[in-house]
This record gives structure tokens, sequence and C-alpha cells, in this order.
């Protein structure tokens, strides 16, 4: 975008490539009772796109600066807010006249997980589709046993079936970033087996990966270990292994002992 002034410290990197755009908008299938939630349109690239689903679309920009473009994509069924959305009370803007909630967005990588806590927390969405950096990525699909799981991967893969959409070069995007990026859609989903206190659960999680490189014996040291290591045992596992070797069904287990 000639003659704008992007701002590294908001993580403004527009992404203009339409082939891109296509694939991230046609991966949703809103209807009319349902809403879509933009979280930062920037220049209004995928924003003009999304007009073109039959719904409610609702857009977070921080920036005020981009007044001027994205003031000419609004109407009835498409506002934007001018607000941080970290700091926004979702709870203000999604009646509960919609039957499902999309949530779209480019996130900046520093703060794509404070971003989807909210998300998931605050919204109970059906899907989010986000384009975030590669390396992210990859730690939201991580698995166990490999360098990337960590207690990311398991709130997310707990919450959501997570698919990757495309790959996006960093060549998709003005100003350039170092970086390349990668689209994922988060379906909501209900887990095969539930922790009985789902906060007490995320916070084994937490706990568990406190020190990635110190074991389970170290790091829930405050907890009851003769129960947590009972729990192992039934996994032919003991409180010698590392978090990163615990699948969800495994910690949802031990949660639920403890």
């Amino acid at each position: 975008m000639k003659n704008f002034d992007y701002k590294k410290s908001l993580g403004q990197n527009f992404l203009f490539d339409k082939n891109i755009i296509n694939k991230i908008v046609s991966s949703i299938n809103p209807n009319e009772e349902d809403l879509i939630i933009e979280i930062g349109p920037g220049a209004g690239a995928l924003t003009k796109e999304l007009k073109n689903k039959n719904c409610d679309k609702l857009c977070f920009e921080i920036d005020t600066r981009l007044k001027s473009i994205l003031s000419s994509l609004e109407d009835d069924k498409l506002k934007v807010i001018y607000e941080d959305f970290l700091k926004v009370d979702l709870s203000k803007y999604i009646d509960k006249k919609y039957k499902n909630i999309y949530f779209i967005g480019n996130l900046p990588y520093y703060i794509t997980t404070a971003i989807i806590n909210k998300i998931t927390k605050e919204a109970k969405p059906k899907e989010i589709v986000i384009m975030i950096q590669k390396e992210v990525g990859l730690r939201f699909m991580a698995k166990p046993n490999t360098k990337e799981y960590n207690s990311l991967s398991i709130f997310l893969q707990y919450n959501y079936d997570i698919k990757k959409v495309c790959d996006v070069s960093r060549n998709c995007f003005d100003p350039i970033p170092n970086v390349d990026s990668v689209v994922l859609k988060l379906i909501k989903r209900p887990y095969s087996i539930i922790p009985n206190k789902e906060e007490e659960f995320y916070k084994l999680i937490h706990d568990s990966f406190v020190h990635k490189r110190k074991n389970l014996r170290n790091n829930l040291k405050n907890y009851d270990l003769n129960k947590i290591e009972n729990t192992l045992k039934t996994f032919n596992k003991d409180l010698t292994v590392r978090a990163e070797q615990i699948t969800i069904e495994e910690f949802i287990k031990i949660s639920n002992e403890i």
C-alpha cells in the first residue's frame, strides 16, 4: 500500500495475494443467521471478499489510520470497530441471535496465543480460520514426543480439530515479513474424554510444561505425586517422563485422578 507507514509494533504485514485470500474465504460456509468476526482487517483485502458471505460481519481494527479505507466497506451487514481486540468485551457485540460464530484473521505472532485464548474462552466459536507464523502453526498441530508439542498444543487440540488450509509465502505480504506463514482452520469439537474440572485440567497442563526440560516429578512437586504415579503406571510410564511424552487422553485421566 503506497505511502502508508506500516507499524512493526502492530505486526502490520498486509496480505494481497488473491489466490490465498480466495482459499481463506472459501474455507468457511456460514449461513445467514451466523456471524463472521475478522480480527485486524488492515487494508481490507480479505474484508472485501467476506462481503460476499450472506451474514453479518464484524471487524476489529486497532489502527484508526485505516478508517478512510475500511469505512467504504461498511454497510448494513458489515461494521468495523476501532478497538484493541484483546481489550474488547465480546459479549457486548455477540448477540444471542447468531447461530454460529466464525473468526478469521491474520494474527501477529506476538499475540497469537492471547487472541486464541480469548476467542476460545469468550466466544465459543464454531470455526476459527487464522493465518499465523509457520513455526507457531507447527506448535498448534504438534503431537507428543516432538519438540514442538507444548501446553498450547494440548489446549487447542482438546478444543479443536486443526487442519491446514494452505501455506503462505512471505512474498504474499506487503511489506514482506521475515518468515513464511500458514493458514489453519480450527473446528470446534467435543473431545472423546472430558476432564471432571476443566480449569484444573488446564492448570495441570500449564504446570507440567513450566520447565520443559524437567520431568513431571520436578514440575508437579506441589501435586499428589503418588496419585499421578499410579495413573502413569497404567500407561507404562512413571514420574521421570517429561510433559512432551504425555498424550491429551493421559493428561485428562491424570487430572481426573487428582
